[in-house]
């Protein structure tokens, strides 16, 4: 089942090593088969606060979306992330085709 990690910004301190971490990103994505599915300022925010950028990146399943996580590439540019920007990352599936509401009460 598709997977999503979602990035909920609080802060962001701009500095060179946000470009680097930017130019570096996506190879660390190709293997695991993630991809950008939002990434920005341009969202409007209908209840609650949020700070000045939300990520959503999709992977084919949870499994990839850890691989990714833990993978020596990404690791190895993680800490210019967390140096320079405050956020909250989870993963979370997607569901099913069809999926509706009322669903979730038969879990």
């Amino acid at each position: 089942m598709t997977a999503y990690a979602i990035m909920h910004v609080r802060s962001v301190r701009p500095s060179p090593q946000i470009a680097e971490y930017l130019q570096r990103i996506d190879a660390t994505l190709d293997p695991f088969q993630g991809r950008f599915r939002a990434h920005g300022d341009d969202f409007e925010v209908l209840e609650g606060s949020w700070g000045p950028a939300v990520i959503v990146l999709e992977f084919p399943d949870r499994d990839h979306a850890r691989s990714w996580y833990s993978s020596p590439a990404y690791r190895a540019i993680a800490k210019l992330r967390t140096d320079n920007i405050d956020g909250d990352i989870i993963l979370v599936n997607g569901v099913p085709q069809g999926y509706r509401g009322a669903d979730s009460l038969n879990h």
